[in-house]
């Protein structure tokens, strides 16, 4: 039997690093198999008074409870395993299971379907591998089982004779149950997975986005506090510049040092109006907010128009709202990476919603993925028509930074829709909208 490498805290540049399995989950499962079958070899040979070779069934089930004992003897539960250690134990269930049922009539018992358990289970918690290798090994098992085996416990004045074509039946239908159940159980643990990853790195961000927007409140209590100490610097080097002759040795520095304090003050000044007004510390107008989002793209070789109405008299104000400025500046740097030329910024608004869409005249959505533009993982952008596909700085699709702009904006009580332009015109839009009387009332976002 193979060695066990257990390990505490798997490496961060681990290939599966959430795939490994604790040990008690393999213990606790083995330990219901145990008795399962126990109880099944007792109830047919007591209970039903079939004949079947008792001991050697009762000695096979021992030795998985002698593992078990080892194993808990021998390592701490709640450690993991390593992906091929777990593969080693369930390969072992795997033969234990066909082991008892070559005692007890092969693939004519009904249990031979838990064949399906130790590769679904290492479906869902070992990388895809180890899957396929225990499907394999399982399905080996099956049909050896179908050819060699025990009789299987019955009356022996009736005894049960099954047809070999249902024989062949009984050992295809096990194999498509691994091969079909395998799959779509890692399928579905596989996605599983990719939104948690992708959930967590949205806090990751909104964390990140939380502390910065925690520096505006800073920044103007600073500004404040500091304004006492800075007035009586301001006041003592007056005094120290008219004390001093002009041609004084120190004459030229104190009249720097005053002229530096009085720029500082007015800093602070300015500081101090932004926070009371309410630009950018507290709440902003939207053009203000879109304008923000636009300033660090305006540079990238790609012109961005932005277009709003006429009539700003009724313009909705909202919070500075951390997710709504990551969110559409993920959206508007997509943009800019995937335009040809150009890439617009429409804002309108009623009395009831809140409407910005960003267009680019770029290559657009692949249309076989349009329906699905937004989920973690998804390319979702064709390359520029004329770019060299083997570039790797050209960028390829929208993945895991798109998904989280879009978390972050439904969050925000946007809904999003995401469609190309009609032809002859090329290019990608998306609108999102607000309700306005939500969107005006928006805190500032703060991770739950």
């Amino acid at each position: 039997m193979p060695t066990f490498r257990l390990v505490d805290n798997p490496p961060r540049r681990n290939l599966h690093p959430r795939r490994n399995v604790r040990l008690d989950t393999l213990v606790r499962l083995r330990w219901l198999a145990v008795v399962g079958q126990s109880t099944a070899v007792l109830v047919v040979y007591i209970g039903l008074e079939f004949p079947l070779p008792i001991w050697a069934c009762l000695a096979v089930i021992a030795l998985s409870a002698w593992l078990n004992i080892a194993l808990r003897l021998r390592f701490h539960l709640t450690q993991r395993l390593e992906p091929d250690r777990a593969a080693w134990l369930l390969a072992f269930d795997i033969a234990e299971l066909a082991v008892l049922l070559f005692l007890t009539g092969g693939l004519q018992n009904p249990f031979s379907f838990l064949f399906l358990g130790p590769v679904l289970l290492s479906a869902t918690a070992l990388p895809p591998r180890f899957t396929i290798m225990l499907g394999s090994f399982a399905v080996a098992c099956a049909t050896v089982l179908v050819f060699v085996h025990y009789p299987l416990p019955w009356d022996n004045e009736d005894p049960l004779v099954l047809a070999p074509i249902y024989m062949m039946g009984v050992w295809l239908s096990i194999l498509l149950a691994i091969g079909f159940i395998g799959v779509y159980a890692w399928q579905i643990t596989e996605e599983s997975r990719q939104l948690a990853d992708a959930l967590a790195a949205t806090e990751l961000v909104l964390t990140r986005e939380q502390h910065l927007s925690q520096l505006d409140g800073l920044a103007a209590a600073a500004a404040h506090e500091l304004g006492t100490p800075l007035s009586t610097i301001s006041v003592i080097a007056k005094e120290l510049e008219n004390a001093i002759p002009a041609d004084a040795p120190h004459g030229e520095d104190v009249r720097l040092l005053r002229s530096q304090a009085t720029r500082c003050r007015d800093i602070l000044a300015k500081i101090t109006e932004l926070s009371s007004s309410g630009e950018p510390f507290d709440r902003t107008p939207l053009t203000s907010l879109i304008e923000e989002v636009v300033a660090p793209h305006r540079d990238f070789g790609v012109g961005i128009t932005v277009s709003v109405p006429d009539d700003r008299s009724s313009e909705p104000v909202g919070a500075r709202n951390p997710a709504i400025l990551y969110g559409l500046g993920n959206l508007l740097e997509n943009a800019v990476d995937f335009a040809a030329y150009h890439v617009d910024v429409v804002a309108q608004w009623d009395s009831e919603t809140i409407e910005v869409s960003i267009s680019d005249d770029g290559p657009g959505f692949a249309p076989d993925i349009l329906d699905r533009v937004g989920e973690p993982y998804v390319t979702s952008r064709r390359r520029k028509p004329g770019k060299n596909k083997d570039d790797e700085d050209e960028p390829s699709g929208l993945g895991l930074g798109f998904f989280i702009a879009k978390t972050l904006l439904e969050r925000s009580g946007a809904k999003l829709t995401f469609s190309n332009r009609v032809a002859p015109l090329h290019g990608a839009i998306i609108i999102l909208q607000w309700n306005r009387k939500e969107f005006e009332r928006l805190l500032r976002f703060a991770p739950t």
